[in-house]
């Protein structure tokens, strides 16, 4: 079991490691908290010839790299790359896609040294986190191929090498923020750089979801049309690991057809992947409770690292990060703390590339990390995987697992449950993770609240005409319409102008809507962190405890004027949670289902919400009080999903009148908790309300929505598939340990109404009314 590296005259010996013999011991005296264990079966390579036209140098280097042979998905993406094909490649983790991009980049690149503009070919790489486009430019940099000038360019890039970039880099990686914010708007100053564009790379696509996938199918399209400004037409490369649809994605994105590369020539190791659930014990209170999954996750970090199996553990929070490596540290002995570190966005660049260092050379054994090591990042080698609780998606999930075995031999995936109603459903129902597809990624480039901002970026550009359609689609005109009516534009004979003075991505974040919210150190004026506006009202109110990177902070003002709350360090020795009310109008039904006397529509809603008050509660749970705000209501137009019942029939299932708030209110949190599991969104992209009798529809309703302005996506997608989605629910409800309801079946961690009414038993027998209607 022993993974250790040692190393005897340059050469590296290292003990395989036994999922079988880890597992035991990491479930010591307590084997009932690992509830499944499933086998992956080891994958064999696929090798292909190297493509006849790949650069004798490019072929060198790589072969001075140890790379033999390629495998056969990295020839089929350079061939259809070098050809000109727009295509997408969606193969395993750690199964080399990059190669199938750098070899038609870097031949044409090396090609076009000495070229008459001193540049020869272009090409831009685009990811959606620093840490992947540091990675990359490290490979590339090892390559020491001459003529390739290679740069990163983001938000961290001084002035003077921005201009160095324009004026002479060949291969510049970087981010869609800054395509959007620096590179679109200047495209003047990028003007050598676009005429020669050759190839556009989009890492991760599975990334570029909802309302940031909408972004950034606007943001491609603006790219298509300045590179035609400058007489190019770049060759488009998307990649990903885990998206169910990957041709159907990667073209929503691009708004063109392209080729899919799907079939994996790469090996991999078997994965032993378990289900873990951590135990109950007694609370404080005197009540069981389950052990928190970051307090498990950390406890076991530690197990492993003390039994040398180098172990990274993936927590969804910065804070959550900071939780499991603190305990894993504190429950590892001797000179073993020193070897477990925490990862994580926030820190310097130069913290994050030694860590990855030390994680390659093996000088770290456990490392505690988000997200951002999720992706693409090169640390070969890990042993084991820890996954605190559900990571969003089932596509994430399998993205982190596999961060583990990247070396060939056998390795573990471990996912620790959270108190949470899709954690416990999945841990006890295996068929809904292994042996069924990752799901499909939404995405809408016609949202209207996305694409009309976009064009009046664009229009800022360079004027739009009636023939950019191609680009924008059919939804273009009327949106313009509006734009002109709106001030932001001019309609002119020639086109539709932008009529301000400021630029229009000044106000456009592709990751959020609104101005974030700075969180600001009262006594220094430090700012010390921001929640985005839609989370303020609820998060950074005045008298709230926020908990930002570990430490504990009281808001003594929240200005929404100034987008600024003001805060205090220290712990008051409780906890704060606020209180809303919230309804919603139906705008428009586009679609319904006659389910019998019930009925299941889905369309255009508009939500309104209002933080009202705080409680303050001890950390046993006891309130000490509730306390007034003074805040305005928020208005979301979006789009939801709901359902209808008659109240003679909830009457018949044994739910009477007075009954109908709790059993549907309880039903509304367990819905938004497992739609995730249908759609690629993550419980706090998903709002919901429920009401015992609905002025539109005069009836019990219970409403799913999109939390973004126009939708995402997601309430669309559970539409499709109701019948599964509220099936899982039901069995979630009913299935969970608790007599009357917790948070692992019907309790929500954002309620506004301090889970209050809820009634679990009400909530099946509703449930079971929907699908007994409801099923063919």
């Amino acid at each position: 079991m022993n993974a250790q590296v040692r190393h005897h005259g340059g050469t590296t010996l290292r003990r395989r490691v036994d999922p079988t013999a880890l597992l035991t011991l990491l479930a010591g005296d307590e084997p009932g908290r690992l509830l499944h264990v499933h086998e992956v079966p080891e994958r064999h390579a696929q090798h292909a010839d190297w493509p006849s036209w790949t650069d004798p140098t490019v072929l060198a280097a790589l072969l001075g790299e140890g790379i033999g042979q390629p495998w056969s998905h990295q020839v089929a993406v350079a061939e259809a790359a070098h050809r000109g094909e727009h295509v997408v490649v969606s193969t395993g983790t750690a199964s080399g896609k990059s190669l199938g991009y750098h070899l038609p980049i870097l031949t044409d690149l090396v090609a076009g040294t000495g070229a008459p503009n001193g540049r020869g070919a272009t090409a831009l790489y685009l990811s959606p986190t620093k840490a992947l486009a540091a990675d990359q430019l490290a490979r590339i940099e090892a390559l020491a191929l001459p003529g390739i000038r290679a740069a990163t360019y983001d938000g961290d890039t001084p002035t003077d090498e921005r201009r160095w970039i324009r004026d002479h880099a060949n291969l510049v990686l970087t981010n869609p923020d800054l395509v959007h914010h620096s590179l679109l708007p200047s495209h003047e100053r990028w003007s050598s750089f676009l005429r020669a564009l050759r190839y556009v790379v989009i890492d991760e696509c599975h990334v570029y979801r909802g309302v940031f996938g909408a972004h950034l199918a606007a943001v491609l399209r603006r790219l298509r049309r300045v590179a035609a400004r400058y007489r190019s037409t770049p060759t488009f490369v998307f990649a990903s690991a885990t998206v169910a649809d990957p041709e159907e994605h990667a073209s929503r994105l691009l708004g063109m057809p392209l080729t899919a590369v799907t079939e994996d020539g790469s090996p991999r190791g078997a994965m032993t992947f378990a289900l873990w659930e951590p135990p109950v014990v007694q609370g404080e209170d005197g009540q069981p409770k389950r052990v928190n999954t970051l307090t498990e996750t950390g406890s076991l970090l530690a197990q492993c690292a003390g039994a040398d199996v180098q172990t990274v553990a993936f927590a969804r929070s910065r804070a959550g990060v900071e939780v499991v490596a603190r305990i894993a540290r504190e429950r590892a002995s001797g000179s073993l703390e020193a070897r477990i570190a925490a990862y994580r966005g926030g820190y310097l660049p130069e913290e994050r590339r030694e860590l990855e260092r030390s994680l390659r050379t093996k000088e770290l054994v456990g490392l505690a990390a988000t997200n951002a090591l999720e992706l693409g990042v090169d640390v070969s080698g890990l042993d084991a995987v820890l996954l605190a609780g559900w990571p969003g998606t089932l596509a994430s999930l399998w993205q982190q697992a596999g961060r583990a075995g990247r070396s060939g031999d056998r390795s573990l995936a471990v996912f620790v449950a959270d108190d949470d109603p899709l954690d416990t459903y999945v841990v006890h129902h295996p068929e809904a993770i292994f042996g069924r597809g990752v799901e499909a990624t939404v995405v809408d480039p016609d949202n209207p609240h996305v694409l009309g901002p976009h064009l009046a970026a664009a229009a800022a550009e360079l004027p739009l005409t009636v023939e950019d359609e191609a680009y924008f689609g059919p939804g273009m005109r009327p949106l313009l319409d509006r734009l002109v009516a709106g001030g932001v534009l001019k309609r002119r004979p020639r086109g539709w102008y932008w009529a301000r003075h400021d630029r229009p991505t000044d106000h456009l974040s592709l990751r959020g809507a609104g101005e974030p919210v700075r969180i600001i150190e009262s006594r220094t004026g430090r700012v010390v962190g921001t929640v985005d506006e839609v989370s303020a009202h609820a998060q950074v109110h005045t008298g709230a405890v926020h908990l930002h990177q570990g430490q504990t902070w009281v808001i003594t003002e929240l200005d929404l004027a100034d987008s600024a709350a003001f805060a205090v360090r220290g712990d008051p020795g409780w906890t704060t949670q606020a209180r809303s009310v919230s309804d919603f109008e139906i705008v428009e039904e586009l679609e319904h289902r006659d389910w019998g006397p019930l009925r299941c529509s889905f369309g255009r809603v508009r939500v309104r919400t209002q933080v009202t008050s705080f409680l303050r509660r001890l950390p046993g749970g006891e309130v000490l009080g509730e306390h007034p705000l003074d805040l305005p209501a928020r208005t979301l137009d979006t789009k939801g999903i709901w359902w209808t019942m008659p109240i003679e029939e909830l009457g018949s299932a044994g739910i009477d009148e007075v009954s109908i708030p709790g059993a549907a209110h309880a039903a509304e949190h367990a819905s938004i908790g497992m739609l995730p599991l249908f759609a690629t969104a993550d419980r706090w992209d998903i709002g919901g309300v429920s009401t015992d009798l609905h002025p539109d529809t005069g009836l019990p309703t219970i409403l799913v929505y999109d939390g973004h302005p126009g939708g995402a996506g997601f309430a669309e997608r559970g539409y499709r598939r109701v019948l599964e989605w509220l099936g899982a629910t039901r069995d979630a409800i009913a299935s969970c340990e608790c007599e009357t309801g917790c948070p692992s079946c019907i309790q929500s961690p954002k309620c506004g109404n301090g889970n209050e009414p809820l009634d679990k038993a009400l909530a099946v027998a509703l449930l079971d009314l929907t699908l007994r209607h409801a099923t063919p």
